[in-house]
């Protein structure tokens, strides 16, 4: 399986990147052009899309679980093994499972902020792309792509609705199911299970009725997606080229939504292969919008793996630093031999 996964990724490269590359060679002589200025500026504003989705996991999770920044460098890292992992999401899901729970966040609690915070980003985009597609057919007409995309995304957000739904509504059934299924599971307790999915249920329950605490989630995996949505148009406006808004979020939320099917690390080739087309189909000239979208994509994809494996790094060296520490006080606090009895 891994090799078949490891020829799609080639495959993909081969046939939808690298021709496009090739083409924007003719081209080179825009980078003389480039604005700097605007550079620095997609740079801040993924750095703003990577903080609001670590505010968007502080807010899903139990008030003061985990401090703001230590959330950060688990989401970086986290970030970093779905960028290099085919079908990445799983093991870093994982991971960022493994270190919530090392800083202290229940079992239960951590398991639900990260399903909420993975499908309720996944609803949010697929509800802005909902709202530019619209748009774009008033003004573009419609394309093939468009609905291939919406299916996508319909059978997606009708997916996580229907969990929500059952969860809600049959109380006691999940519970029993989930009780039944860790039976026949070697090695895991069914009725820590149940729990875990009572606690769940109680989670999501708490977070429907608390619109106050749904209305800043929703905010921040917005501000999350229109960061990075912003950061790309920033990188084409860098080669001296405008683009609407509608447009730019067409391209961006096809681009995103295709990328969910786990074939390549982050819908690597995928994002690219979308974007550098459907961005030339909106006026862009297409070597501009390769060397745009590259840019976008060093940014994006690219300098976040570095990153994240030092706060990975950071967050090992901590755990051991607490371990070597609290090694001494332990010791410290245990009780006296008893010594010799009174003469």
């Amino acid at each position: 399986m891994r090799w078949v996964l490891l020829v799609v990724l080639l495959g993909a490269t081969l046939y939808v990147v690298l021709p496009e590359l090739a083409g924007a060679r003719k081209s080179l002589s825009d980078l003389g052009h480039l604005d700097i200025a605007y550079v620095i500026l997609g740079v801040g504003l993924e750095a703003g899309a990577l903080g609001a989705y670590a505010q968007l996991t502080h807010t899903v999770l139990p008030p003061g679980a985990v401090r703001r920044p230590r959330l950060l460098r688990i989401n970086m890292s986290s970030l970093a093994v779905s960028h290099v992992v085919p079908g990445g999401t799983a093991p870093a899901t994982g991971l960022s499972y493994r270190l919530l729970t090392e800083s202290g966040v229940a079992g239960p609690d951590a398991a639900f902020g990260l399903a909420i915070q993975g499908a309720g980003s996944a609803v949010v985009l697929n509800a802005l792309l909902g709202l530019a597609l619209v748009v774009s057919i008033f003004v573009h007409g419609y394309n093939p792509l468009y609905g291939v995309a919406a299916g996508i995304g319909a059978l997606l957000m009708a997916s996580f609705g229907a969990v929500v739904y059952l969860l809600l509504r049959n109380r006691p059934r999940p519970a029993e199911f989930i009780r039944r299924l860790a039976a026949r599971i070697p090695f895991v307790d069914e009725d820590a299970a149940a729990h875990a999915l009572t606690r769940i249920v109680e989670r999501l329950r708490s977070l429907l009725s608390d619109r106050p605490l749904l209305v800043r989630a929703i905010g921040w995996a917005a501000a999350n997606w229109l960061l990075d949505a912003a950061s790309l148009w920033v990188f084409i406006a860098a080669f001296h080229t405008l683009i609407s808004p509608i447009d730019l979020l067409v391209a961006y939320g096809l681009a995103n939504v295709l990328a969910v099917i786990p074939i390549t690390p982050s819908g690597l080739g995928v994002i690219e292969g979308v974007l550098i087309p459907t961005l030339a189909g909106f006026g862009v000239a297409k070597e501009k919008a390769v060397l745009a979208v590259v840019g976008y994509r060093l940014v994006n994809f690219w300098l976040p793996i570095p990153i994240g494996g030092l706060c990975y790094l950071s967050l090992r060296l901590g755990a051991r630093r607490s371990a070597a520490a609290a090694g001494p006080q332990a010791s410290s606090r245990r009780p006296p031999a008893p010594g010799p009895g009174p003469p």
